[in-house]
């Protein structure tokens, strides 16, 4: 860049020959004294050296000469004046390229350097060139930084040192020198040719946001130093980093044209910082709707709380999208969790509340919830210190009166909870390296629609990803890898999760979890969970297994689907529910579970693959629907693929209804289930009762309710041996465990029959 070249401006102050009233002994100023008719000061029109010069004799302490026109200055410009002088008699003094720094309405810039270096003239007739730069930034070399305050300059040089002596001056020259600074970097515009300073300490958020706003289509360039911004700064031309930035946390940090996070790493130089100024600008920001992290790996330190990121957002409802990036866990105290524990009073009028919490400061929002009664995945979804209450993600089953409670709250990479409510934010193509220090994500209290898609979870300390509230509302989790930390534990000795969810309408796909202790813990309705590998065997002989879905709620309107559900079962409680025993309601109901794959190797007989858990009295199912599913067990069978796990109380099976047990197939099972459930039944005595035995065929040793059909498959004979066309009563639920019916004749009869029993009454 050259002004004079490219912008026709004009640098050069007048030749001496033009006359001296151009040329003041003052500042330069109009008003100033001018050397024109001063008995001190001649032209020469020709000398040895020079073509035509300024003789002038030093009589001041100080004699100045300044030109009464003003040399144009603009930021990113960088001058060099310069004159060639020679001492001619009497006292040698010293000479320095002086200037005047001019602002707007002609006044005075002060408080900037305005002198340059100072040369002693140390012979006669020798002719010296003494030379100053002046320019906005502070660069090496510049002699009179100025930043961008200054419009003009009137130039020239000072005498100073002894009095008396006469000396002769060339024209002063004035050049543009500015491509000596940018060399190549002429598409660039640096913040330094705008005043910044570079030091850590000097306020440059003026000179960035001037230099920003010169650059008109260039590229900013933060050159070498650290640059403190004591305010927010908006970017809107592409920045380069050579500089590294600091500001305040609350400050807003946005690169517009190249919003990306290679791009804060280079302005901030720490990775976790970066991602967090790149964070805070995605939600302060309509210019983009998703942060591209690069692939880069972040290194985190310690765990990230985004709404502190974002002071001045309590919530937010916009599409957000962080994608491609590697958060990488490192340290150890700081990801250690935290547990208090606390004595409070539950009472089932107030479900979702505990009362009269002792230490409830100590108490943290997110906390897992442990005490008698209380189901698994139970949080402190917020809390009021002053009442002294604690309100929970999901009711107790049994905790009723007062007791002591655990709160353990887990440190995550990504912490939500500080938002009141956060809606459409998504993370894709992420990884999560929590290596065995971290869990993953914890999810606001209450928002639609958070989705992560395409990205892995791995080694959890803890949990994968954990609602405390409302936040997992119509959540997606589609593709998704999740490793475990406890690969080498027993199956019954593990202790992460991956996902726990409290609203509705969440849709877990095509995922795959490895070795947790629960794959998902899923309250609320309207789930769908497809076409998901769980595995969670071990090298254990006849080894235990824990579930891999928990459904804990019963009427849960949720579909099962398509899953490859690998050495673990789908277990289904009602242990969210204040009063679980049964009084009103559908209880067990509206489950699919479809054409999935079952397998599990090396286990123990008395293993299920399906499993209800009711935890009160009186409950019945009242809708389940078990198709097209294959269910195989390899290195040993298994009794039943079915099971009422009685902990608590049994199911109630002289009631239930639309229950359809079908289509699905078995290996190495014992005892297959089916409803309706055809059996046959061979009568070779006459008889004029006989008992048909369902054989614990019908699920969950269900109870024949009702006969649909009874087809004759040989003649029916009496006593005599004479073929008898008849048609019998039945009674139903007959037995000890009611899973038997009698056919009864109105004769002595023998015979086989095919009979399809059902456990829905009809």
């Amino acid at each position: 860049m050259n002004k004079v070249i490219t912008e026709g401006v004009v640098l050069m102050p007048p030749a001496f020959s033009e006359g001296l009233g151009n040329w003041s002994s003052g500042d330069g100023t109009p008003g100033s004294d001018s050397y024109s008719g001063a008995v001190n000061a001649a032209f020469v029109p020709a000398d040895a050296d020079f073509a035509g010069c300024l003789e002038l004799q030093k009589t001041e302490v100080t004699q100045q000469l300044r030109a009464f026109g003003q040399t144009p200055i603009s930021p990113g410009c960088y001058l060099q004046v310069r004159a060639r002088v020679k001492a001619m008699s009497g006292g040698l003094p010293s000479v320095r390229i002086a200037a005047w720094a001019g602002g707007s309405g002609g006044s005075h810039v002060s408080g900037l350097p305005e002198v340059g270096p100072s040369t002693l003239l140390t012979s006669y007739g020798e002719v010296v060139e003494i030379t100053a730069i002046i320019g906005s930034g502070q660069r090496g070399g510049v002699d009179m930084a100025w930043g961008t305050e200054p419009t003009y300059a009137h130039v020239g040089l000072d005498l100073t040192g002894a009095t008396g002596g006469v000396v002769r001056i060339d024209d002063i020259i004035v050049e543009d020198l500015t491509s000596a600074f940018h060399r190549d970097m002429m598409a660039m515009v640096d913040v330094r040719d705008y005043g910044a300073i570079g030091d850590g300490a000097t306020d440059d958020t003026d000179a960035f946001e001037a230099a920003n706003a010169a650059a008109n289509g260039r590229t900013v360039l933060v050159s070498a130093g650290t640059y403190l911004l004591n305010g927010g700064m908006v970017f809107t031309e592409r920045v380069r980093f050579e500089g590294t930035v600091t500001m305040p946390r609350e400050a807003i940090f946005s690169l517009t044209k190249n919003f990306d996070l290679p791009a804060y790493i280079d302005a901030f130089g720490n990775e976790q910082l970066a991602f967090e100024k790149a964070f805070q600008s995605l939600f302060n920001s309509a210019d983009h709707e998703s942060l591209d992290c690069g692939g880069r790996r972040i290194t985190i330190t310690s765990p990230m709380d985004m709404q502190a990121l974002v002071p001045n957002r309590e919530s937010y409802a916009q599409r957000r999208n962080i994608i491609n990036a590697q958060f990488y866990v490192s340290g150890d105290s700081e990801w250690l969790s935290d547990e208090a524990t606390s004595v409070g009073t539950y009472s089932t009028s107030n479900p979702r509340f505990l009362t009269n919490v002792t230490n409830v400061a100590n108490v943290q929002v997110g906390s897992l919830v442990e005490g008698n009664g209380v189901g698994r995945e139970v949080y402190v979804k917020a809390k009021n210190d002053a009442t002294q209450e604690v309100e929970l993600s999901v009711p107790l089953y049994d905790a009723a009166g007062t007791q002591t409670y655990t709160f353990t709250r887990f440190k995550y990479i990504m912490d939500f909870s500080g938002f009141s409510k956060l809606q459409r934010f998504s993370l894709s193509h992420v990884e999560l390296l929590c290596n065995s220090r971290a869990s993953g994500i914890l999810l606001p209290p209450a928002g639609v629609i958070f989705h992560v898609r395409d990205s892995w979870i791995t080694r959890p300390r803890d949990r994968g990803i954990t609602s405390h509230g409302e936040g997992c509302q119509g959540m997606l989790i589609d593709r998704c890898q999740f490793l475990t930390n406890e690969a080498d534990q027993r199956a019954q000795d593990r202790t992460t999760i991956v996902v726990n969810t409290n609203a509705n309408d969440v849709k877990l796909r095509n995922n795959r979890a490895t070795q947790f202790k629960h794959f998902a813990v899923l309250g609320g309705s309207n789930n769908q969970v497809i076409g998901n590998h769980c595995f969670q065997g071990d090298a254990e002989t006849a080894g235990v297994r824990t579930a891999g879905i928990v459904v804990a709620s019963s009427y849960c309107s949720t579909t099962i689907s398509g899953n490859y559900i690998d050495n673990c079962f789908i277990e289904w409680t009602n242990e969210h529910e204040p009063e679980p025993d049964f009084t009103t309601g559908f209880s067990f109901s509206a489950l699919s579970i479809d054409e999935n794959v079952f397998l599990t190797g090396n286990v123990a007989p008395w293993f299920s693959y399906v499993v209800i858990k009711p935890y009160g009295t009186g409950q019945s199912i009242g809708g389940l629907s078990v198709t097209g599913n294959k269910f195989r067990s390899i290195d040993g069978s298994i009794d039943r693929v079915d099971r009422v796990d009685e902990t608590f109380a049994p199911l109630n099976m002289a009631r239930g209804k639309n229950i359809r047990v079908e289509g699905n197939t078995f290996h190495q099972v014992e005892t297959p289930i089916y409803n309706p459930l055809m059996v046959s039944h061979d009568q070779n005595s006459a008889a004029s009762s006989w008992t048909v035995d369902t054989g614990g065929g019908l699920p969950f040793g269900g109870q024949a309710r009702s006969v649909e059909s009874i087809v004759t498959t040989d003649r029916l004979r009496n006593g005599g041996n004479q073929t008898r066309w008849a048609v019998p009563y039945v009674d139903l639920q007959q037995g000890t465990d009611g899973d038997q019916v009698r056919l009864n004749w109105e004769e002595p009869l023998s015979g086989e029959v095919t009979v399809r029993v059902s456990m829905t009454a009809v």
